[in-house]
């Protein structure tokens, strides 16, 4: 009776603390579906769900301790059922041969490929005698021809004569899967043309397309108003447009371990809210009686979500960007409500929401570096409030939070990024310290403070003060780049790795007792 005794103690002191565990037994159901070798069938699925069920309601009628457990079994089994159902959600043709012909679609995304070609996302596409019932929803094209005489934008129907075929798999045993990542994406063929690009039709009216357009028109204004390769960087950071970065420049990026600042992720989203944060509830501190009568805090928060949630529209709604808005707003919500905003809690039900969303975003690395680095993040400082640490001048507080935050997120993440790109930044660290204070300090405040001076027409002098960033950003990545041994390259662990690896971290961290 003595172990049994101990398990039943053990669990009951989990009480209070299950909520971060609600997206871990999510997780397991989702990835536990993905690692089926066969699609299951529709009474796969009822029996799923009937298990999911039967648990739940067993979970109300067991103790305190042996409930939890029936909901763990119940949010596993309806994990599965998540990912299955986004699955067939999503279902769309896939070009199952290697087409030559005349290409139609509606541009929808403009980027470049890894050869620096640029690189068009087109949907209502019609392929020449093709049955509309096989072709696919969404096809890339990379332009190695080049566009022709005027640069294509979103919301034109172009037509280009090029070559297609269906996405392919891991070039490598248990290596990235494009096929998966392009199923979920709806991308049904990828290729390239070498003929110019033809414009068949104009874009149409709309508000998507004129969202898509507004887009197209920031990104070409922030490339004109800032020299080299900054406007392309401004544009990548703000509209999500990174056609104008060259791939050299992304590879420095990328080996200085500093291309977390090229994607718009929860690092950019949480500048920008939180400066937007801080920026009003100090102005609303500075009146006397909007202080001492409007709730200044809250309707901060406000304002930074509604900004928040313009710069997910702007930025093209990427999942990147959609996951970081995600966890934004609960954080945001929570001080609305009178909570704590940043708390084990608030990362759980932000990796619920996106794990019932869009489940395939479980086997990504955006998904994993991102959670990883906030959750570890979570849990240092929560640890260091309970240490007595020296407070010293601003400086030496402001660059110790640095250097601190930067090593936390960077052991966290280290073994996601090790595993799926095969390689190591030694000096990543070194990098970020010089790098990511300028983003938060200067570019981000800077665009903000452009757009706030758009209006009266000096937006010039927010984006002058932007570029100077940027431009030191570059520097920084392409001096850690250039020195010798910056990167070292790993193979590709054994698919048990990562989850044998995140699970343990997981109960170090959310489990409670010994």
């Amino acid at each position: 009776m003595q172990p049994a005794r101990a398990v039943h103690d053990a669990l009951l002191a989990q009480r209070g603390h299950l909520t971060g565990w609600v997206p871990v037994c999510l997780g397991l159901g989702v990835g536990g579906w993905f690692a089926l070798k066969v699609e299951p069938g529709a009474a796969d699925y009822a029996a799923l769900a009937v298990f999911a069920l039967v648990c739940g309601l067993a979970a109300r009628r067991a103790g305190e301790a042996a409930g939890p457990l029936f909901a763990a079994l119940a949010l596993i089994a309806l994990g599965g059922c998540l990912a299955g159902l986004r699955s067939h959600a999503v279902a769309a043709p896939v070009l199952d041969f290697r087409y030559y012909g005349a290409i139609e679609g509606r541009v929808v995304q403009i980027d470049r490929s890894s050869s620096d070609a640029l690189r068009l996302t087109l949907d209502r596409v019609r392929l020449e005698r093709m049955d509309p019932a096989r072709t696919p929803e969404r096809i890339r094209i990379s332009l190695h021809g080049g566009h022709g005489p005027t640069a294509p934008a979103p919301g034109q129907v172009v037509i280009v004569t090029g070559h297609l075929s269906g996405p392919g798999g891991p070039v490598e045993p248990g290596g990235f899967d494009f096929a998966r990542h392009a199923y979920f994406d709806r991308l049904g063929a990828v290729g390239y043309a070498r003929t110019p690009l033809l414009l068949l039709r104009p874009a149409e009216e709309g508000a998507a397309l004129w969202l898509h357009r507004l887009r197209s028109d920031l990104s070409d204004g922030l490339r004109s108003a800032m020299s080299g390769q900054a406007g392309g960087v401004a544009a990548a950071i703000i509209t999500g447009d990174r056609s104008g970065v060259d791939q050299e420049v992304t590879v420095a990026l990328r080996h200085s371990n500093l291309a977390h600042l090229l994607a718009i992720s929860g690092l950019h989203m949480g500048l920008l809210t939180g400066f937007v944060f801080a920026a009003v509830r100090s102005a609303g501190a500075l009146l006397p009686y909007v202080a001492l009568h409007w709730p200044v805090k809250k309707g901060a928060a406000g304002i930074a979500l509604v900004c928040g949630g313009a710069y997910l529209a702007i930025s093209g709604g990427s999942v990147a960007t959609e996951r970081a808005f995600i966890m934004v707003a609960v954080m945001l919500v929570s001080v609305m409500l009178e909570r704590r905003a940043i708390t084990l809690r608030a990362v759980a039900i932000a990796a619920t929401i996106v794990l019932v969303r869009r489940p395939e975003e479980l086997m990504g690395p955006g998904f994993q570096m991102s959670f990883a680095a906030t959750t570890a993040l979570v849990v240092a400082y929560s640890a260091l409030r309970r240490i007595e640490v020296p407070r010293g001048n601003a400086l030496v507080r402001g660059t110790g939070n640095v250097l601190f935050s930067s090593l936390v997120a960077g052991l966290a993440t280290a073994p996601f990024a090790a595993a799926h790109f095969n390689m190591v930044s030694h000096y990543g660290l070194v990098a970020n310290l010089f790098a990511v204070p300028v983003m938060g300090a200067v570019v981000m405040p800077a665009a903000v403070l452009a757009a706030c001076l758009w209006p009266v027409g000096l937006s010039w002098i927010g984006l002058w003060i932007m570029e100077q960033g940027l431009r030191w950003i570059l520097l920084v990545a392409g001096t850690i780049a250039a020195q010798p041994g910056a990167i070292s390259h790993v193979p590709s662990p054994g698919p048990s790795v990562l989850p044998v690896l995140t699970l343990g971290l997981l109960a170090v961290v959310l489990w409670q007792g010994r």
